[in-house]
C-alpha cells in the first residue's frame, strides 16, 4: 500500500466511523493477504473479505470495520456475490445508490446514505490504488450533499393550546395525567423518546419543587458522556402525583410501551388540530427553540440535547433557522 492508500484511508475513514474522542492505531500498512490474490476478474464478495481483513491488520476500530462492512455487504447483496470486479460500473454504483435513496422502502437518512457514498469511494480507491482494478468506477460519483428536512416545531400560541389540551384530559370526569405529564416532561427539558422510556422512578429529584430535576442517565458505558441533569417544570412536579396515583409506576416512570406514548401525543393532535406538530421530536426542538429565544447559551442548549460538538454543527445552524422562523 503506497502513501496515497494511507493518506487516503486516514482522511477518509477515520473521521467518519472512529468513536468521538478515540484514535485507531497508526501502523504501517502490511501486504494484501488473501488465500488467493486478488485480480480484477475476482468477486466483490471475495473483495470484500479481503478488505476486511486488511482493515483489521490496519488496527481500525471496530466501529470503523464494522460501518464499512456493513455498508459493502449491503452494497453485495444489491449487486450480487458474485459479480466479478470488472464488471462493476459507475452505472452500477449509481444504480443501488438510487435504489438507497428510493427504492429500497426503508428510510435512508442522509447521513448513512453520505457514509455509505464514502465506503464505496475509499473500498474502490482501494482496490486501484493496490491495482486489483485499472479503473476506479466510484470516483466520478460526485459527493452531493443531503441536508435532513427542518423539523416540526410548535408556536408560542400553539404550545398554550396544547397545555390547556392536556390540562383538559387531566380535569377531565375521567381525568388522565399523562398527557399533561408528558407534555411538560418534553417541553422542559426536550429529552428523546428512547431517553424519556428510560427514566426510572429514582432518576426524579422533586423533593424541592423550585429545583426538581431529571438525571438522564444511561446503561451502556459507552453513551455516558451523555448523562446530564435536566430542570423540570414546576407543572411537571405538581401532576406527578396525580399520575402516580392513576398509574401506579413501580420502577419506570412510564411503565408501557413507546407507541402508547405516541398515541397519547397523537390523541392530543387530534383535540387541538395541531397534527404532527405534536411528537416527541417536534416537542424536542421546540423546547430548544424556546430556550434560544429565552437567551440561553448554545453550548448549554447543546449539552441539554445531549448532543457533541460535532453533531452541534449541523443541529446549531438548523436551531438558528427554526428560531428564526418563531420569532
Amino acid at each position: 500500500m503506497n502513501v496515497v492508500q494511507v493518506k487516503a484511508m486516514k482522511s477518509e475513514q477515520l473521521p467518519l466511523f472512529a468513536p468521538s474522542g478515540a484514535k485507531p492505531k497508526s501502523r504501517d500498512p502490511e501486504p494484501l493477504a488473501t488465500n488467493a490474490p486478488l485480480a480484477s476478474t475476482s468477486s466483490l464478495a471475495a473483495a470484500i473479505s479481503a478488505y476486511h481483513e486488511q482493515m483489521k491488520r490496519q488496527g481500525l476500530s471496530p466501529y470503523t470495520i464494522q460501518a464499512f462492512g456493513g455498508d459493502l455487504n449491503l452494497f453485495r447483496k444489491y449487486i450480487g456475490d458474485n459479480v466479478l470486479l470488472n464488471r462493476i460500473t459507475i452505472e452500477s454504483i449509481n444504480k443501488f445508490l438510487n435504489w438507497l435513496r428510493y427504492e429500497r422502502g426503508v428510510p435512508c437518512k442522509p447521513k448513512t446514505y453520505q457514509r455509505r457514498l464514502t465506503t464505496l469511494k475509499v473500498f474502490f480507491s482501494w482496490l486501484k490504488q493496490t491495482q486489483i482494478i485499472a479503473d476506479d468506477p466510484a470516483a466520478p460519483v460526485a459527493h452531493i450533499p443531503v441536508s435532513s428536512p427542518l423539523p416540526e416545531i410548535l408556536y408560542d400560541d400553539q404550545i398554550a393550546k396544547l397545555r390547556d389540551a392536556a390540562r383538559q384530559m387531566l380535569n377531565a370526569e375521567k381525568s388522565d395525567a399523562r398527557p399533561l405529564l408528558l407534555v411538560t416532561l418534553l417541553l422542559s427539558t426536550g429529552i428523546k423518546k428512547s431517553e424519556a422510556m428510560a427514566i426510572r422512578l429514582n432518576d426524579l429529584d422533586t423533593a424541592d419543587p423550585k429545583h426538581a430535576a431529571l438525571y438522564v442517565r444511561y446503561a451502556d458505558a459507552k453513551k455516558r458522556h451523555k448523562e446530564r441533569k435536566l430542570k423540570l417544570s414546576p407543572e411537571f412536579v405538581a401532576t406527578l402525583p396525580r399520575y402516580s396515583e392513576q398509574y401506579q409506576p413501580k420502577d419506570q416512570l412510564f411503565e408501557c410501551t413507546a407507541r402508547n406514548l405516541e398515541y397519547v401525543l397523537a390523541d392530543l393532535a387530534k383535540l387541538t388540530g395541531l397534527g404532527d406538530t405534536v411528537s416527541f421530536e417536534s416537542l424536542r426542538w421546540t423546547c430548544a427553540v424556546q430556550d434560544y429565544k429565552n437567551g440561553m447559551a448554545e453550548d448549554h442548549i447543546r449539552l441539554k440535547m445531549g448532543l457533541s460538538t460535532i453533531t452541534w454543527e449541523e443541529a446549531g445552524e438548523r436551531l438558528k433557522t427554526l428560531a428564526g422562523k418563531a420569532l
